[in-house]
């Protein structure tokens, strides 16, 4: 089918187009590719690939299954025996040996277009990739990253013209890439012109000769052009002896080459002897080593590859497998910067303590697990079986680790084990295309049952605990304490960053270790946090989220990302707050007479004034629904657009001379409704079925054809507009008023009271009128209308101030806050926790966790050491760290008095204040506070029947007058002597 007529599926694929864009969705959806190898890295990659939406994956292999495949592939295949066929863009290789991967790969490499080949190995703790993708692979996107509108401060006229921008907004612009201007005022030769840079600081850059150009006046913005780059690769052959490798751990930056060469001994080991070294042996191990004479090599990496190449660790496999799927979507799409042309990747750090146990720990016992214990022995086996986990989120990442859970045999019936997972979400359509535990079948019921079952299938051994809750304050009486005390390790696969610090100080209140990863789009982060060994999640904080002013919402949006909000903001002052505030109104005043009575006499009653509008304009039949949504149109895209013209004239000037409309403020150009135009009548459709929702007024599909709607409009009258004199906001640090708290005129009051008696007067404050039907926004069901009138508003609000609208796709994401998404990434960011998870478990040093940042697209991957944790010196024998809590246990009778006595004798420090959360208990300079010191804790702090004990803040004298009070760290007071609720 002709790539332009194929139509994708957006309620199935919406996440990852927002990452791959719709051309290279449609390459893959007419893409073949085959793949040969169904172990541990082969499935992965097979899983990935297929969720991606390729048209065809062809899957060889000749052997047949064993109970040892269990533990290393989730879904098992009988043995296939397939014809390899040139017509496929892309050939994968796994688990063949090094002498067929060069033929085939030279095969590819000689065909005329080059098939792109790709080939992947996993040898116990070590694993490879490699890329050909012919001697000019052409890549329409290297990086993937949306272009940015910046916005220009001046330009120069010289013989090398210098490009400022606004408030010294960074650019992001390497030298050698090419910018696109527009909208310049003065050198209007530069409009529409493509220039190469020459950055010069991170704000400025030169663009060649200006010289013989205008001089620049204001405005305008530059927008970086993406052009298509070449790559050149070598084939297999060629790139054995000098191989172009990434560098993914920069404390071990010779590692990749020590890999190839002994993953090189090891295919010569194979060739040799017609097999993979045996579990364990030493002679082997020697054996591999000294075919690696000719090159340097780390001896113990050599030695841990060869004991373990047997076996399999199904959480490095699912890493490597989601970076090499990552490789065969460029390989088809020409999207993303492809691998040049090898990666590496070790597991020593997780072997390495273990070299000093008896060779029996790995060696076979006829069961699904034989692949993983030979590399991390019986022992290690046993504590992952009776491991207690609790995982919170059961969407993208969550499916993941299940299945690393399943193979690793985390939580054992048997052994007593357990993995609890909580996830409060129904699965919808869009989870399918990452969530692969789920089906279709599988739509709206609860992710955290369906995943447990479906996790069961892989490994019938495992005990989970299903729940629906979201961890929180409010379900604190689930995951209390004693819940937290009875658990190993916490793992989160959330999509938001309150919930991850929410789950982080549990974690540290309970001394448990935390493992939190998360993606956007091709890039994907992993943290391991260990009680008093690293930092917690709350010890960084990003940069908070950069807020729209309210101007510039308001009055002036110069990107299309002011408008969308707008829009965004638009629905849910009309659809759903002004909605939910009538609703609670009425259910607080039972009657509107009994509101008019209050009114008349003069009572203030918060809200009141804004009911009584949306009372005595509600619409009655679906006519007048259109009319609103006719009037709205004017208000929006007409008479907001005169007013502020009226108020600023083109010609308006700052007190310093300067223009008032110049960027990045556009001066709106008033819309004159037109019904033919598509956009006009999708904005009145959209906005009159909203309109009839929330005040539910039926209507049919014939209502909402053109020509009655048409005809409706026809007969509409549109009042004189006339402006009026206002002060319009242009502060850019002002914040929205709230309208509820906004005081009334006279007039204001006698108005809302004249509309409420004629209400009630016309029966038209029935309780059935005292109801509305609030409008929750929701993205992904397309025949809602909620994106149509966000579309639609954005777009005419864009045209209003010449800005260039968004389409239906970039709306969605922007008004709904969709986290582009991938299931290459997500595969990859699980398997390197579940690797931190094996670690966690063995008790390991602070120097062999590893956090990681990746980028699929560049691609780049970094490990890097966790931050180790800081720690607090209050005086020479005295010191804390975030880890620590002090603790004092009382009684019923015990004071406020009681307490800082006992801190003073346990911990030999003076005690000067005590807070509370955001109360202070004691603080001296406070009038009364002294009385306090003999009031009982249980008085002062009030605890809930079930609260055990509170954390509260202590400060210190200081050992010197004059210096500032110590800090320390919480100290945990139990009411009751054996720590129990009092």
């Amino acid at each position: 089918m002709a790539a332009d007529l194929m139509e994708i599926d957006d309620s199935l694929y919406s996440r990852q187009r927002y990452v791959l864009g719709d051309g290279a969705m449609q390459q893959m959806a007419q893409s073949s590719v085959f793949l040969s190898g169904m172990g541990a890295l082969g499935v992965e990659i097979a899983k990935n690939i297929t969720l991606a939406g390729v048209k065809t994956v062809t899957l060889h292999d000749t052997k047949l299954c064993e109970t040892w495949d269990l533990g290393c592939n989730f879904f098992i295949l009988q043995a296939l025996s397939i014809i390899f066929r040139n017509q496929c863009l892309c050939v994968i290789l796994t688990e063949s040996s090094l002498s067929l991967q060069k033929r085939i790969n030279q095969f590819c490499h000689s065909q005329q277009p080059p098939i792109r080949f790709i080939s992947s190995d996993a040898y116990g703790i070590c694993v490879r990739i490699f890329c050909d993708f012919g001697e000019a692979f052409e890549v329409s996107d290297p990086t993937g990253e949306e272009l940015k509108e910046i916005f220009i401060q001046s330009i120069t006229q010289d013989n090398s013209g210098v490009v400022t921008c606004i408030d010294n907004q960074p650019h992001g612009l390497q030298t050698g890439q090419s910018v696109i201007f527009r909208e310049i005022n003065g050198m209007v030769e530069l409009n529409g012109t493509t220039r190469q840079v020459s950055v010069i600081s991170s704000h400025s850059f030169e663009i060649g000769d200006t010289s013989h150009f205008q001089p620049y006046e204001h405005g305008g913005f530059f927008v970086m052009v993406k052009t298509p780059q070449i790559y050149k690769f070598e084939t297999l052959e060629q790139q054995l002896c000098d191989p172009q490798v990434l560098i993914p751990d920069l404390s071990k930056p010779e590692a990749p080459l020590h890999i190839h060469a002994a993953m090189l001994a090891l295919d010569a080991f194979q060739e040799k002897h017609g097999r993979l070294p045996n579990i364990g042996c030493l002679e082997d191990a020697e054996a591999l080593l000294k075919l690696t004479e000719e090159f340097p090599v780390n001896a113990e990496l050599v030695r841990c590859m060869s004991k373990t190449a047997r076996g399999t660790l199904p959480p490095l496999a699912a890493a490597a497998g989601g970076i090499a799927s990552q490789e065969v979507l460029k390989a088809i799409t020409g999207k993303f910067g492809p691998l040049q042309q090898w990666f590496y990747l070790d597991a020593l750090e997780v072997v390495r303590p273990l070299q000093s146990l008896s060779a029996e720990e790995f060696f076979p016992r006829g069961d699904r697990y034989d692949g993983l214990r030979a590399c991390i022995g019986e022992s290690m086996l046993l504590e992952l079986h009776k491991l207690r986990v609790f995982m919170v989120g059961c969407g993208a990442i969550g499916c993941e680790m299940l299945k690393n859970f399943a193979l690793l045999g985390v939580g054992l019936a048997k052994s007593l084990g357990e993995v609890c997972i909580t996830d409060p979400d129904l699965i919808e359509k869009s989870n399918l295309n990452r969530q692969f535990l789920f089906r279709p079948h599988h739509i709206q019921t609860p992710k955290s049952t369906t995943a447990a079952e479906a996790t069961r299938e892989i490994n019938p051994e495992l005990q989970i605990d299903a729940h629906l809750n979201k961890v929180c304050p409010a379900t604190e009486s689930i995951y209390s304490d004693s819940f937290y005390s009875s658990l190993n390790v916490v793992v989160t696969a959330l999509d938001n960053v309150e919930a991850r610090r929410y789950v982080d100080s549990r974690c540290l209140c309970n001394q448990r270790p935390l493992l939190d990863s998360g993606t956007m789009g091709t890039k994907g982060h992993t943290e391991i946090i260990v009680p008093y060994l690293t930092e917690s999640y709350n010890s960084h904080r990003d940069p908070p989220e950069e807020e729209i002013p309210f101007c510039t919402l308001k009055s002036f949006p110069s990107v299309i990302e002011h408008t969308i909000q707008w829009a965004r903001d638009k629905f849910e002052s009309a659809f759903f707050h002004k909605p939910s505030m009538y609703n609670s109104f009425w259910q607080t005043h039972v009657s509107a007479e009994a509101v008019l009575q209050r009114m008349q006499v003069g009572e203030s009653m918060e809200g009141a004034f804004q009911v009584v509008k949306l009372l005595s304009r509600r619409p009655s039949h679906w006519e007048q629904c259109v009319i609103i949504a006719r009037l709205k149109f004017e208000k929006y895209f007409k008479r907001k657009a005169l007013q502020l013209l009226h108020s600023f004239p083109l010609d308006t000037r700052l007190k310093d001379g300067s223009l008032f409309w110049q960027s990045p403020k556009r001066p709106p150009t008033p819309t004159e409704f037109d019904v033919k135009d598509p956009l006009h009548f999708t904005f009145i459709v959209s906005a009159a079925r909203l309109f009839a929702e929330i005040y539910n007024i039926p209507f049919s599909e014939k209502d909402l054809s053109e020509d009655a709607v048409s005809k409706i409009l026809s007969d509409v009258k549109i009042p004189e507009y006339r402006p009026l004199e206002k002060s319009i906001v242009t502060d850019e640090t002002a914040k929205k008023p709230d309208q509820m708290k906004m005081p009334l005129s006279s007039e204001e009051e006698r108005e809302a009271i004249a509309q409420l008696e004629e209400a009630i007067s016309t029966d038209e404050s029935t309780r059935k009128s005292l109801r509305m039907n609030p409008l929750q926004f929701e993205k992904d069901n397309d025949s809602n209308g909620h994106i149509d009138f966000v579309t639609s508003a954005s777009s005419l609000r864009a045209r209003m101030y010449s800005i260039e609208p968004a389409d239906r796709l970039k709306t969605k994401r922007i008004a709904g806050k969709i986290i582009p998404a991938i299931a290459t990434a997500t595969a990859a960011v699980s398997g390197l926790v579940a690797l931190e998870l094996v670690k966690v478990v063995g008790g390991y040093g602070f120097e062999s966790f590893k956090n990681c940042f990746f980028n699929l697209a560049i691609p780049v991957v970094v490990l890097s050491e966790t931050a180790p944790v800081k720690r607090t010196v209050i005086r020479n024998n005295l010191s804390f760290t975030i880890w620590d809590c002090w603790t004092i246990f009382g009684h019923e009778d015990f004071t406020l008095s009681d307490f800082m006595n006992a801190v003073r004798e346990k911990y030999t420090i003076e005690p000067t204040m005590v807070v509370h959360g955001v109360k202070m208990l004691y603080v001296p300079v406070m009038p009364g506070h002294s009385k306090r010191l003999k009031l009982t804790m249980q008085k002062l702090i009030k605890p809930s029947v079930d609260r055990r004990y509170v954390d509260l803040t202590v400060s210190f004298a200081p050992e010197t007058d004059g210096d500032e009070d110590l800090p320390g760290p919480p100290v945990r007071y139990y009411f009751s002597p054996d720590g129990k609720a009092p």
